[in-house]
């Protein structure tokens, strides 16, 4: 249920953008300070993450690889912000140059095997460790409603199927409406154990087993465990399933 609108152009677009806000954020910020919402990292971490993280996920966009490849080794040699520096590049070259439709292995059972969803992954992952990197300097910057429109869509069209479908599958069933204050767009998704969950929009007044609203910005960031969310009620169980960010 990709939103109306969003291209693999618009995507690299966001990552664009998204990357120069976190390569100033993490250049004005102390390497060995701690990252606020992310215990037990450091500034210098999240700069490593990010790098290898473009690296293997941009991976599948320059080889087309229709299998799962192993993440990087650590470098050596490099200072993390010239590694950051090097896959900031190529990320902006191969998302520009990789067209949505090419035939890519991709990490959800929900997602096709296409490219756009790593151009999307990847947009979306620069949205978050900005947002960390951010908070560490305290200078977090606004995040647009239609952007986090849809990451929430991708949260829960793809990113919570590859939750339950991980090493400790989910034994939780039940439904839930996410329904963002600020945006058109609302959404019920039903999980039921060893199923990919089902998505669809949300009639409107339909409830489910648990209820998750707010500004979208809120929706988004609480999703990935990064703000605090008043408005959700229901089922505790379905709402820990939702939110995905715990240990990201």
């Amino acid at each position: 249920m990709v939103q109306t609108g969003w291209t693999a152009q618009r995507w690299t677009a966001v990552f664009v953008e998204q990357a120069e806000m976190f390569r100033k954020a993490v250049t004005d910020a102390d390497p060995a300070a701690e990252v606020p919402t992310r215990p037990g990292w450091t500034v210098q971490d999240l700069v490593v993450h990010l790098a290898r993280f473009l690296e293997t996920s941009t991976a599948y966009l320059r080889t087309g690889s229709r299998n799962p490849v192993q993440p990087p080794p650590a470098p050596t040699g490099l200072a993390p912000l010239q590694y950051l520096d090097e896959q900031l590049v190529a990320a902006r070259e191969i998302l520009a140059a990789v067209p949505g439709n090419r035939p890519v292995w991709t990490f959800s059972p929900a997602a096709p095997d296409l490219a756009w969803v790593w151009h999307r992954r990847i947009a979306h992952e620069t949205v978050l460790r900005r947002f960390d990197a951010q908070t560490t300097v305290r200078e977090v910057a606004a995040t647009d409603a239609d952007l986090c429109a849809d990451g929430i869509d991708e949260v829960l069209t793809t990113i919570v199927a590859a939750k339950v479908a991980g090493d400790v599958p989910s034994e939780v069933s039940g439904t839930a409406v996410v329904s963002p204050t600020d945006v058109p767009e609302s959404w019920l998704i039903s999980l039921t154990p060893a199923e990919v969950p089902q998505v669809r929009a949300a009639a409107p007044g339909e409830e489910g087993d648990a209820q998750v609203t707010g500004d979208a910005e809120l929706v988004y960031f609480w999703l990935w465990n990064r703000m605090n969310l008043r408005e959700m009620t229901g089922d505790q169980r379905v709402l820990d399933v939702l939110q995905v960010g715990r240990g990201h």
